[in-house]
């Protein structure tokens, strides 16, 4: 019962409460901080402003983005004054551009780092729930010929020699963890560089869409042998997928799976080699973009690991949506050179990518 109610007393606001009373007797319920009147960042910033701090266009986080998940965030009621749908989004893409302490995040929303936190997990899984519609294999046969004749563009050279019938390039990637709690297991997390990962295994098509992705793989964990216990694995080895893939030498080679001649020596192999190498490196150079849009992927995760692996499939989403909507980073982006791993060729934006042609995990 409210202690006003009970002791039927009139407090002015402005004055301090003075009661003959113990302290045992008197419970103060300190008010609660409502949301009421938040800052519209569509209004508040420009599109090139908007662009810099959440990392899509606005009609692309209103348009496209929201209407896959707001009616999982809509509350029955208004009991509590929920935070919008569309604010929960914002929260969770501006951590996905920052990395930042989720204090200082929740200070630029005014929410509090508990509710940052939840509605980061909240959204994640929202996203990553789309895996199924937005990432996956060739579907159609139309679709997979297409694919096969955009790879072979890929790795043509001044040669005869080819690689015909790639589905889709393979390769690993670490996702740093930071501050990430292992309960007693933390070593298998420590990759061969020193620091703890995630190692994130991905299958990328021509346009750079993601086909496959297998999140939960600690940095320990070997290239192949993450591939050999894969789903993916399983489909081609049971032919339920006619085609091949292309990998570095890190991946055995079999049947459905092409890696480069160790030591070649004559000039089919060197040429071999070099188309295999051209066709393959859209899968690094689709790590840089990915990286480059979602920033929280390289410089590290603070969250806890089962958030850590549902982040990584909602950017994988949400980097496959980007490309629905022709949603492009500009070339000028400031977070190029701190994103962009060594070595690493940063392209241009490849086409739009067509939703029902989508090759875009399991």
């Amino acid at each position: 019962m409210n202690f006003l109610g009970l002791y039927n007393i009139d407090i002015d606001d402005n004055n301090d409460i003075d009661l003959d009373l113990d302290d045992d007797d008197l419970i103060i319920r300190i008010p609660k901080r409502y949301i009421r009147d938040v800052q519209d960042p569509f209004d508040f910033y420009s599109e090139i402003e908007f662009k810099q701090r959440y990392r899509f266009d606005k009609d692309s986080v209103k348009f496209g983005i929201l209407p896959l998940i707001e009616q999982n965030l809509c509350k029955v009621n208004k009991r509590g004054l929920p935070i919008p749908p569309i604010f929960q989004l914002l929260i969770c893409l501006r951590f996905y551009a920052t990395a930042n302490f989720q204090f200082i995040l929740g200070d630029t929303m005014t929410v509090s780092q508990p509710t940052v936190s939840r509605i980061v997990f909240r959204v994640s899984v929202l996203l990553a729930s789309q895996i199924h519609d937005y990432i996956k294999m060739p579907r159609t046969q139309a679709a997979k010929l297409e694919n096969q004749r955009l790879f072979e563009r890929l790795g043509f050279g001044n040669g005869a020699i080819r690689i015909p019938g790639v589905d889709g390039a393979i390769g690993c990637t670490h996702i740093r963890l930071i501050h990430t709690r292992f309960q007693n297991i933390n070593e298998i997390y420590r990759n061969r560089k020193g620091y703890f990962s995630l190692n994130v295994q991905t299958i990328v098509g021509p346009r750079m869409e993601f086909l496959d992705i297998v999140p939960e793989w600690p940095g320990s964990a070997d290239d192949s042998r993450i591939f050999q216990n894969s789903r993916i694995y399983k489909r081609y080895s049971e032919r339920e997928l006619t085609g091949i893939l292309v990998g570095d030498a890190r991946y055995p080679c079999l049947p459905f799976l092409m890696t480069p001649i160790a030591n070649p020596v004559t000039d089919e192999q060197i040429a071999y080699n070099n188309i295999q190498s051209r066709t393959r490196i859209i899968v690094e150079r689709t790590y840089g973009v990915w990286k480059r849009r979602f920033p929280c992927l390289s410089r590290g995760l603070t969250t806890k690991l089962i958030c850590s692996t549902t982040i990584v499939v909602a950017c994988a989403v949400l980097h496959n949506l980007s490309l629905i909507f022709n949603d492009k980073l500009p070339d000028d982006d400031l977070q190029d050179d701190q994103n962009k791993e060594p070595n690493e060729e940063i392209p241009a934006p490849q086409p739009n990518l067509q939703p029902n042609e989508a090759n875009i995990v399991l």
